[in-house]
Parts: C-alpha cells; structure tokens; sequence
C-alpha cells in the first residue's frame, strides 16, 4: 500500500502511555523436552526461544489485555475512561463474538467508544497502529486504545515437534494521543500482503480449503515453517528497505528495529538483508516465544522498562506473517 510521503503525515498521533503483561507459569524448553522429540541445543540455535510463558487453563486473550492496560494505568497515571476507541490485535480471541476490544471496553467502563478486533496475525499490531493513526488524523478521535494479546498455547499441537516450540502468551497495550504538531508521533508506513501464500500459516475455521488448498480442520496453529521463512526473508527484507527508501531513510537513520519475534534466524536474515544493525534490534522471543500479535509491544515495553529506548529516539515496528501480511511503522518516540 502507498502511504502519504512524509510531508503530508502530520506527526500528531503520538504514543503516550505503554503497559504489557505476560502469564506467571514459564514453559522452558525442558519442559518441552518432556513433550515431544527435543532439547534446548536444538531450539536455541534455530529459534533463539528459551522458554515461554503460558496462560492459565481459565486465563484468556482478554484477561491478558485487561492486564497489560491495568498495568499502563498504574505506571503512567493515565485516564482511559475518555478513550474514543479500542483497537485489539489478536488471532485467539475468548470467542468470535463478542471481540476481546468490547470485553476490555466493558472492564473499564469506557462509555461511547468504538470496540473492533483486528485479525492480521503477527503483523496485527502495527496494522493496528496504522487504523489508529489513521482515526486521529481524520480528526474523527482523539484518543485510541491498541492492545495485542494472544492466548497462543490454547491453539498449539503440542504432539507437532516443528509449531510447538515457538508459540506463548501474553499482551501489550499502547495509548495513542492527538498531540501538538511536532517532530513526534508516527512518520512513516508500509502495508502489504499476498494472499496466495496465506495456506502456509493457518488456523482452522469454517472452509476445509484455504484459497483452494486443502487444510486440517482441528483448531490448532498449522504453519509451513520452510515457505514462510523464505516469503519473510525476501519479501519482508524488500518490504523494508522499500519502506525506507520511499521516506528517504538509511538503515542507520533508525535508533531500534522492533520486528515481530517469529524467530531468531529470520530476524537475523532480515537485519543482514536490509542492513540495520542486529545490536540496535529488540525483540521478546527469548523470554516468551512467539506471541504473534503482542510479540512487538513486549519487546517494545521491555526495552522502555530498562531505559534503552528515549524521547526523540526514531523506532521501526514491523510485523509480518499469518495472511501472508507485513505492516511497517516508523515512531518518533515521545515517552
């Protein structure tokens, strides 16, 4: 998708508040170990992941976003109670409906605000930074809530050695606000996606096909690891540099690269491609694993808990996967 050039972005919808919470139980790899044919020596080379978190059996999507909001309340003080809508980013919502957004909605009793679930996968997040960009701009709010949450291992086949490995829970929340025109806020954007691809990584639902491919109807994570790792090391890296090049940016423009945490031998390849350095890339697969939606805010939220990430910092989020999607943000960060 070809977003406005820089000149006619108007950096006003900035972010001002953030919060993230993950599940007390911890899944290392030797617990896996116990589950299915392997080790630590074989996951952290391939994957980077160490353990992960897992949600609680009566612990769901929108238990995690409440959190992760509670959480962003209690360090910044913030008041979402006048909040005109509620974005959430999820692939494992509580039910079909209602949306995890109205059910965060009626926790906090935020009256007369939009609600809406997003279902773009792991590039769901920034996709949603984008729609919330796009809400405060037009004028139409003032003030958006975007949350990412996944409950993942409630969709994982944990007898499939290949997805079992990666996936774990947890949620991100950020508060997005018209401020006063100025160098911060969002300045830059990229979306695409090829649908043709979307059977690699896929979810069951109603269809036994999937764009005329046939799939497993059993309700859990399917993905075809060898497709997707070749479609975002080319496609996401070209996605990238392209994203830069169109807003006139060089790859040491940008202070931290928050990619989506699908693996580290992608996020390696993807650094290596499009030249920005792995040292000033943060990610949260170590810790948690793939969460797809929230992966982006964990990390983010990580890094601003140690003081890494400063106002004024330029910061790229980039998400990609299920669809086959990818969705790009450049921030001029304001906390």
């Amino acid at each position: 998708m070809n977003f406005p050039n820089p000149d006619s972005i108007h950096s006003n919808a900035a972010i001002t508040a953030i919060g993230s919470y993950v599940p007390e139980r911890v899944m290392t790899n030797a617990d896996l170990e116990k589950l299915v044919d392997t080790n630590d020596e074989w996951i952290v080379p391939r994957t980077g992941i160490r353990e992960r978190r897992i949600a609680a059996e009566h612990e769901y999507t929108s238990d995690l976003c409440i959190a992760a909001v509670q959480d962003m309340i209690e360090r910044y003080g913030v008041n979402v109670e006048d909040v005109d809508y509620i974005i959430v980013a999820t692939t494992t919502p509580d039910a079909v409906v209602p949306g995890v957004a109205s059910l965060v909605q009626a926790r906090f009793g935020i009256a007369r605000c939009g609600a809406v679930d997003v279902q773009a996968a792991c590039a769901g997040f920034a996709s949603s930074i984008q729609l919330a960009n796009g809400l405060i701009l037009s004028g139409m709010c003032r003030k958006v809530l975007v949350i990412g949450g996944e409950t993942l291992s409630k969709v994982t086949d944990y007898t499939d050695r290949t997805t079992c490995i990666l996936f774990g829970d947890g949620a991100g929340a950020f508060l997005m606000e018209k401020v006063a025109e100025g160098g911060q806020g969002i300045t830059a954007m990229h979306s695409s996606t090829d649908g043709s691809l979307g059977h690699h990584v896929y979810l069951s639902g109603l269809s036994p096909l999937i764009g005329g491919q046939p799939i497993q109807q059993h309700a859990r994570l399917v993905q075809n690891g060898r497709e997707v790792y070749k479609w975002a090391v080319t496609q996401v890296s070209e996605g990238i540099t392209g994203m830069l090049t169109r807003y006139g940016l060089q790859p040491d423009d940008i202070d931290w690269f928050v990619p989506h945490s699908a693996n580290m031998r992608i996020v390696k390849a993807i650094c290596e491609r499009t030249g920005i350095a792995s040292e000033r890339t943060l990610t949260s697969m170590g810790d948690y694993g793939n969460t797809s939606a929230a992966s982006i805010p964990l990390a983010l939220d990580s890094a601003v808990r140690e003081g890494l990430v400063k106002p004024g910092h330029l910061v790229l989020l980039y998400g990609f996967g299920g669809g086959l999607t990818q969705a790009g943000v450049m921030i001029r960060w304001s906390l």
